[in-house]
């Protein structure tokens, strides 16, 4: 321990001073072409039958076939390169917010997004409430057209739908850059915050880096140990269910997918209650590495709300839609729409005001020093790739004058100047405070008003359905400061980042439309074959289709409905009464956040996720020792990719098997 103590404390001290080097090479780019080509598919398939991707998997599966090539060949990764390689990934796998629809994120790059609306044009729900009848061809070709009936691509139906999905992708990579670097500075630059979650990949980056020059330190010795963890778990909670699958009409797991759940159960006793965990190994791990007050507040905020609370509010007679019998997914859509969908917009909006308020503060008194003569001298690092903020804000608001434009042109009765407030000011003010989200606690996703979008359609006065499956410039761009921050933590070029991106879109678009174009021939998505998709999409089509319906003629507007302003004043009210009382007791801020975050949680996740937080911090810190929190990240990196890696073995196996049961019958 001692050893290690000081190789932690030697590495600490060159990297104060290192420069900032490239990161974007020829070697990156093989590595994007490799993710592409190799990994993409089993990330459409991984995410299809469990609902997880293999983002981080593929990630870190390149990352380590490179530095074992690179040993080979006696060439040393930079662990910028590492890095970019890393975040190439992301960008290759993850299909980021479906078009039109707020909150869905498939895996399988840009065309899963096309997939999911081919879906929903046939759902029951799209049926059932005559969506499919209004749905605009510019989005997807109707649910007769021929393109929809022999699942092709290769239809002149899809070209305006494909068109649009390109320009969509290229000009939301300009507004992600532009807006997530100009908050970057707010957050990380002026406000100092720490953003806990960054150093999971840097860590990672720095532990790969290192072996490609043959250094094999603790860093690597912590990665091959928790990937070993991941591999063996994997081969029961994946490759069980995947090869099973091919053999029988319903895949046998030893472990449910996504979750254990006790909801339907805990109705008898105590009404619209939820509880369960969910069987994923990870999320224990994420607890390791998440701030402990964070993961204590979200499985408060997650028990108090979901399991205490919903009982109460079932007898107070505002949750009114709950029936016995009830698993998780229904209950939470009927308690959502009942009360917990005015709790979340509350939270967010106490976020908000706390951050802005706290924003204010910094700027005030900055200004009084410098009214005291003390001049403040904002001192960027040399060599990051930096540039003038004012120059990022215009090709910010270029990119959203061009989406606005566009909106306007595919729907041109809605009133513009909601496109504007989108854009210019829900867009800066969502991401602001998300950015402050992931500085102070790390929690994913931030913080989200997720009503906004849809009650402002309501309320405009519009009617159709265009509007719902329109490219309207309302983005959360909060994650892209923490890769900043990544970036930084890596000591790479800023620069290497935008040029990997563009590179990788244009892989991204090929692939993408190559593997989804064989996985639909190969059988309808979803069915029985998909078990994720099969169970989880029918709730996000209801969603949608009562969404998209209430602005039809005649339509009833079901959500809006659901949106009551005194619960979300009185959650408010509350919100701001919590966040002074654990002022007054100086209880850790991240306490607060964690708790608003709990609230929209599922326990299924709170819960092993706190079971992580309270070994982490009871028993191996003191197991361990000091240097525990130095492990955290590098033992979930690890163990996302050993996870990973059985996963596309597994994959593997299953596409080569369908494709040859389809050739034979």
């Amino acid at each position: 321990m001692a050893e290690e103590k000081r190789e932690i404390d030697a590495h600490l001290e060159p990297e104060r001073v290192e420069q900032f080097q490239e990161g974007f090479s020829i070697r990156t780019i093989i590595a994007a072409l490799f993710i592409g080509f190799i990994m993409l598919p089993g990330a459409i398939y991984l995410g299809l039958i469990t609902g997880g991707g293999i983002a981080g998997a593929a990630q870190w599966v390149t990352v380590i076939l490179l530095v074992e090539i690179a040993k080979r060949s006696f060439i040393e990764l930079k662990k910028q390169e590492v890095y970019i390689i890393y975040i190439l990934a992301a960008s290759l796998v993850s299909a980021g917010l479906v078009l039109g629809t707020a909150g869905l994120t498939l895996q399988g790059g840009a065309f899963s997004d096309l997939i999911w609306k081919q879906y929903l044009i046939q759902s029951p729900y799209a049926q059932s409430f005559n969506l499919h009848r209004y749905m605009p061809s510019w989005a997807v070709p109707p649910a007769g057209s021929e393109a929809i009936l022999k699942r092709t691509f290769l239809h002149r139906a899809w070209a305006v739908p494909i068109l649009l999905l390109i320009i969509h992708n290229v000009l939301f990579r300009i507004n992600k850059f532009t807006l997530g670097y100009t908050v970057f500075r707010l957050t990380s630059d002026k406000e100092k915050l720490s953003f806990p979650m960054a150093p999971v990949a840097s860590e990672g980056a720095i532990a790969l880096a290192e072996v490609s020059g043959k250094k094999e330190t603790w860093r690597w010795r912590i990665f091959s140990i928790s990937a070993m963890i991941g591999v063996i778990f994997g081969a029961f909670y994946v490759v069980i269910p995947t090869v099973t699958g091919l053999l029988m009409t319903k895949p046998f797991q030893l472990l449910p997918i996504p979750w254990v759940d006790f909801t339907s159960k805990m109705g008898d006793m105590f009404p619209s209650s939820m509880l369960g965990f969910m069987t994923e190994l990870g999320v224990i791990f994420t607890g390791f590495v998440l701030p402990f007050w964070v993961v204590t507040g979200s499985f408060i905020g997650s028990i108090l709300a979901k399991t205490v609370g919903n009982p109460i509010l079932y007898k107070a007679g505002i949750i009114k839609n709950w029936q016995p019998g009830m698993t998780a997914i229904p209950a939470n859509v009927a308690t959502n729409l009942d009360f917990w969908i005015n709790a979340t917009i509350a939270g967010g909006i106490v976020v908000a005001v706390i951050g802005i308020v706290t924003m204010v503060k910094v700027f005030l008194r900055r200004k009084k020093e410098i009214g005291k003569g003390e001049v403040y001298e904002e001192k960027l690092p040399e060599g990051r790739g930096d540039y003038p903020v004012y120059v990022a804000i215009i090709l910010w608001v270029l990119s959203t004058a061009i989406y606005i434009a566009i909106c306007k042109i595919l729907v041109p009765k809605f009133p513009t100047l909601l496109f504007v407030f989108f854009g210019f000011i829900l867009t800066p003010f969502l991401t602001y405070t998300s950015a402050r989200m992931f500085g102070i606690t790390g929690v994913a996703g931030g913080i989200s008003f997720p009503m906004v979008r849809e009650g402002t359609f309501i309320l405009s006065g519009y009617k159709g359905v265009d509007i719902w499956f329109a490219p309207v410039p309302y983005f959360n761009h909060g994650r892209a400061t923490e890769e900043f921050k990544q970036l930084e933590l890596t000591r790479t070029k800023f620069t290497s980042w935008y040029k990997a991106e563009f590179t990788a879109l244009v892989i991204m678009l090929f692939c993408s439309f190559l593997f989804w174009s064989i996985i639909w021939r190969m059988a309808p998505i979803p069915s029985s074959t998909y078990p994720y998709v099969q169970k989880m999409w029918p709730m996000d089509a209801m969603f949608q289709a009562l969404w998209a319906t209430s602005t039809v003629e005649g339509g009833r507007s079901w959500m809006i409905e659901a949106i009551k302003f005194k619960y979300i004043f009185n959650s408010s009210l509350i919100g701001f009464v919590l966040y002074f009382i654990l002022l007054f007791f100086k209880a850790p801020v991240s306490l607060f956040y964690g708790i608003i975050g709990g609230m929209s949680m599922l326990p299924h996740m709170a819960l092993p996720m706190f079971l992580g937080a309270l070994l982490g911090r009871f028993y191996f810190a003191k197991k361990v020792g000091p240097n525990w929190r130095r492990y955290t990240p590098i033992i979930l990196a690890g163990y996302s990719c050993g996870m990973g890696l059985v996963g596309m073995v597994s994959i593997a196996v299953a596409l080569i098997a369908k494709t040859v049961f389809q050739i034979i019958f």
